[in-house]
Protein backbone atom coordinates (compact mmCIF):
# COMPACT_ATOMS: atom_id res chain seq x y z
CA UNK A 1 0.00 0.00 0.00
CA UNK A 2 1.32 3.71 -1.08
CA UNK A 3 2.08 6.01 1.78
CA UNK A 4 1.54 9.02 -0.16
CA UNK A 5 -1.28 10.07 -2.20
CA UNK A 6 0.53 11.06 -4.98
CA UNK A 7 1.47 7.39 -4.78
CA UNK A 8 -1.70 6.37 -4.49
CA UNK A 9 -2.72 7.88 -7.58
CA UNK A 10 0.11 6.29 -9.82
CA UNK A 11 -0.54 3.06 -8.63
CA UNK A 12 -4.14 3.72 -9.80
CA UNK A 13 -3.40 5.65 -13.02
CA UNK A 14 -1.09 2.36 -13.97
CA UNK A 15 -3.82 0.16 -13.20
CA UNK A 16 -6.09 1.95 -15.75
CA UNK A 17 -3.25 2.01 -18.29
CA UNK A 18 -2.42 -1.50 -18.09
CA UNK A 19 -6.05 -2.95 -18.50
CA UNK A 20 -6.25 -0.74 -21.42
CA UNK A 21 -2.76 -1.82 -22.52
CA UNK A 22 -3.65 -5.19 -22.38
CA UNK A 23 -6.94 -4.89 -24.56
CA UNK A 24 -5.03 -2.97 -27.27
CA UNK A 25 -2.84 -5.88 -27.60
CA UNK A 26 -5.23 -8.67 -27.22
CA UNK A 27 -6.95 -6.62 -29.95
CA UNK A 28 -4.19 -6.77 -32.29
CA UNK A 29 -3.41 -10.43 -31.25
CA UNK A 30 -6.49 -11.70 -32.11
CA UNK A 31 -6.22 -9.83 -35.58
CA UNK A 32 -3.50 -11.72 -36.67
CA UNK A 33 -5.20 -15.27 -35.37
CA UNK A 34 -8.06 -13.99 -37.83
CA UNK A 35 -6.04 -13.92 -40.59
CA UNK A 36 -4.20 -17.04 -40.57
CA UNK A 37 -6.93 -18.67 -39.65
CA UNK A 38 -8.30 -17.64 -43.16
CA UNK A 39 -5.95 -19.09 -44.57
CA UNK A 40 -5.93 -21.98 -42.64
CA UNK A 41 -9.62 -22.23 -44.08
CA UNK A 42 -8.45 -21.73 -47.09
CA UNK A 43 -10.48 -18.19 -47.97
CA UNK A 44 -10.57 -16.09 -50.36
CA UNK A 45 -7.42 -13.72 -51.73
CA UNK A 46 -9.43 -10.59 -50.90
CA UNK A 47 -10.90 -11.95 -47.43
CA UNK A 48 -7.60 -12.61 -46.37
CA UNK A 49 -6.31 -8.98 -47.52
CA UNK A 50 -8.58 -7.57 -45.65
CA UNK A 51 -8.44 -9.06 -42.60
CA UNK A 52 -4.61 -8.53 -43.12
CA UNK A 53 -4.89 -4.86 -43.67
CA UNK A 54 -7.54 -4.55 -40.18
CA UNK A 55 -4.44 -6.84 -38.50
CA UNK A 56 -1.79 -4.02 -39.87
CA UNK A 57 -3.99 -1.25 -38.63
CA UNK A 58 -4.32 -2.73 -34.76
CA UNK A 59 -0.44 -3.56 -34.99
CA UNK A 60 0.03 0.84 -35.75
CA UNK A 61 -2.08 1.79 -33.10
CA UNK A 62 -0.47 0.18 -30.63
CA UNK A 63 3.17 1.10 -31.60
CA UNK A 64 2.11 4.70 -31.69
CA UNK A 65 0.19 3.85 -28.24
CA UNK A 66 3.44 2.75 -27.09
CA UNK A 67 2.01 -0.81 -26.16
CA UNK A 68 4.75 -2.53 -28.30
CA UNK A 69 8.03 -1.46 -29.52
CA UNK A 70 8.41 -0.56 -33.03
CA UNK A 71 10.60 -2.82 -34.00
CA UNK A 72 8.40 -5.41 -32.30
CA UNK A 73 5.31 -3.98 -34.11
CA UNK A 74 7.75 -4.34 -37.76
CA UNK A 75 8.59 -7.50 -37.27
CA UNK A 76 5.09 -8.91 -36.52
CA UNK A 77 3.58 -7.42 -39.47
CA UNK A 78 6.82 -8.34 -42.04
CA UNK A 79 6.58 -12.11 -40.63
CA UNK A 80 2.84 -11.27 -41.40
CA UNK A 81 2.85 -9.85 -45.15
CA UNK A 82 5.33 -12.33 -45.71
CA UNK A 83 2.83 -15.40 -44.53
CA UNK A 84 0.33 -13.64 -46.56
CA UNK A 85 2.21 -13.15 -50.00
CA UNK A 86 3.01 -16.86 -49.66
CA UNK A 87 -0.77 -17.92 -49.23
CA UNK A 88 -1.58 -15.71 -52.26
CA UNK A 89 1.39 -16.89 -54.10
CA UNK A 90 0.40 -20.61 -53.30
CA UNK A 91 -3.44 -19.83 -54.95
Amino acid sequence: MPNKRSAAKRVRQSEKRRIRNKARKTMFKNAVKRVLRAMEDNKSKEEVLELYRKAQILIDKAEQKGVIHRNTASRKKSRLAARVNDYIKSM
